[in-house]
């Protein structure tokens, strides 16, 4: 099993890496109840690592752990193998981590341009006086991250509604808009939380296209939630399954689809 490796090239020419993120033995209670039970798995440098399982499994509640929504209460996140202490999600996201949400999350009354301007954030680093006369850095910083907005623009095909309110925008533009305001953080890490629910084919075309070039070519390392088992095993290098918040399932796609237990999970039986 390649996970035991420092690091290995796919069939396709690209290079996975060593672990980034390492989740320990992570349990998550609310009350009573336990939403994830002693979950392990690792993501890589630079694979797509899907997380998958039924409604209810725990997938969601996983990815706002890794970015910060929700604290543990047992086990330890590791990242570049330096255990995290619990930190608020915008000190997450400067350790290169972004996210996209299972319900958009977006400024409906501004822009698309504005919107993904947001993402930005991090990147903003002159002081208030600066930014209010507009001047220095403040006039310096503003250039640059117009700049890399707009590239991000380009690579995501949306010049011709950058200026639109996003409240007229359809469902699956919107999805796109979500991933640019992610992308605009410039993460290592990526977090998509559902990125095709709700599209037709020719959106999910798109967005499969766009996560692989995103892969690919600037190599980020992804984590996805995804329902569409086809979309899963087309893009995924690796894939832990859930269910009622246990693990049942990890590894590569083949072995995922012949896992009894994955089977079991997805189609309701059970076998003697």
């Amino acid at each position: 099993m390649k996970d035991s490796v420092e690091s290995y090239v796919t069939d396709d020419g690209r290079t996975i890496g060593g672990v980034m993120l390492d989740l320990r033995n992570i349990t998550l209670r609310f009350g009573g109840v336990e939403a994830i039970k002693d979950i392990s798995f690792n993501i890589r440098e630079g694979e797509i690592r899907a997380i998958i399982g039924p409604n209810g499994a725990g997938k969601s509640s996983m990815l706002n752990i890794i970015s910060g929504f929700y604290k543990p209460q047992e086990g330890e996140v590791l990242f570049d193998g330096v255990a995290r202490p619990p930190m608020p999600p915008y000190q997450v996201a400067r350790q290169g981590i972004a996210r996209t949400f299972q319900n958009i999350a977006l400024f409906e009354g501004m822009s698309v341009l504005d919107n993904v301007m947001t993402g930005r954030m991090n990147h903003m680093n002159a002081s208030i006086f600066s930014q209010a006369m507009w001047f220095g850095k403040a006039q310096r910083e503003e250039v640059e991250n117009r700049e890399a907005v707009e590239r991000i623009i380009d690579f995501l095909e949306i010049q011709k509604i950058r200026k639109t309110p996003v409240s007229r925008l359809p469902y699956g533009l919107k999805k796109r808009v979500e991933l640019a305001r992610a992308l605009a953080a410039e993460p290592r890490l990526l977090l998509l939380d559902e990125p095709m629910a709700g599209m037709n084919v020719e959106e999910k075309e798109d967005m499969s296209r766009f996560i692989l070039d995103l892969n690919d070519e600037f190599g980020t390392t992804i984590a996805l939630i995804e329902h569409d088992m086809g979309v899963v095993m087309d893009l995924s290098d690796r894939v832990v399954v859930m269910d009622y918040g246990r693990k049942i399932g990890d590894g590569t796609p083949d072995e995922v689809r012949g896992n009894q237990g994955v089977i079991d999970a997805y189609l309701g039986v059970s076998h003697d």
